[in-house]
C-alpha cells in the first residue's frame, strides 16, 4: 500500500464516522402523509414555510454533502491504485 492510499483510508473513515453521526442527529419523520391528513398537519404554517433554515434542514444538507464526499473519495481510492501501479 501506498502513503496516498493509505491517507485516503484514514480520511475515507472519518468520513464515515462523520456521516454515521450525522444520520444518527437527524429526527425520524414522524408524520407521514396518512397521519398528517388525520391530525390535520400542513406545510402552510411558519415552521413548514422556513423548513430550510431549521437544524434539521441543516443535519440534512451536511449529510447530503458528506455522501457525495465519501462517493467521490471511494472511487478516488479504487482509481489511484490504476494509474500509479
Amino acid at each position: 500500500m501506498s502513503i496516498a492510499e493509505i491517507v485516503m483510508g484514514v480520511i475515507l473513515l472519518l468520513c464515515c464516522l462523520i456521516l454515521i453521526f450525522l444520520c444518527l442527529s437527524q429526527d425520524t419523520k414522524a408524520q407521514n402523509s396518512m397521519t398528517s391528513a388525520i391530525t390535520g398537519a400542513s406545510s402552510e404554517s411558519f415552521y413548514g414555510k422556513n423548513e430550510g433554515r431549521t437544524k434539521e434542514a441543516k443535519l440534512i444538507k451536511a449529510t447530503k454533502f458528506g455522501l457525495i464526499v465519501f462517493f467521490v473519495l471511494t472511487l478516488a481510492i479504487n482509481i489511484v491504485p490504476l494509474f500509479f501501479n
